[in-house]
């Protein structure tokens, strides 16, 4: 079970099953999933595959991660509780063992914060408490938008990375 988190206007908890849907329909918007090539190839286009997608984001969200790790719904507080996103803190591409920070938004909250304000509390929590040294963020070289939420939370552009077919840059940040 993770740790469920609030800051200012969020609530950050585990996020479960019942949270599939709101998933399903965030992905479906294709400037959502615009760089990330293996959720837009499902969701968009000529090869949509609704079963596919829903195995995948099932399969993420019931995957065991280390202790501590794995992914939390955003909800802004309030009575209503509206799904905002996800944010993840997971070892990179499943395995590590790097240790990857990520999130995905629903369009309409875009450019109000909340990414940087979820980040900022994983980040704290990453360090502070699961004592992990580095973490890293890879993001596709156009989007300016999840760029900026990492450079707000203090992650350094390292560089493309190699044998890059997606053209994600790699950021991370480190903790003395």
């Amino acid at each position: 079970m993770l740790k469920t988190f609030e800051t200012n206007r969020l609530i950050l908890r585990e996020r479960t099953l019942e949270d599939i849907e709101s998933c399903i329909e965030m992905d479906r918007d294709p400037e959502v999933v615009k760089y990330i090539p293996e959720i837009a190839n499902l969701v968009v286009g000529s090869s949509t595959n609704e079963e596919e997608h829903r195995k995948f984001v099932k399969e993420r969200i019931i995957t065991e991660y280390p202790k501590g790790m794995g992914y939390w719904t955003i909800e802004k507080k309030g009575e209503n509780k509206d799904f905002i996103g996800w944010i993840m803190l997971i070892p990179i591409n499943m395995v590590g063992p790097e240790i990857e920070v990520g999130w995905r938004l629903r369009r309409k909250y875009w450019g109000k914060g909340y990414a940087t304000e979820a980040a900022n509390e994983i980040l704290r929590y990453a360090f502070d408490i699961l004592k992990i040294k580095e973490l890293v963020a890879d993001i596709h070289h156009l989007n300016k938008g999840s760029r900026r939420v990492a450079e707000k939370i203090g992650l350094i552009n390292k560089d493309m990375l190699k044998n890059n077919t997606n053209n994600h840059i790699r950021y991370s940040i480190c903790k003395d």
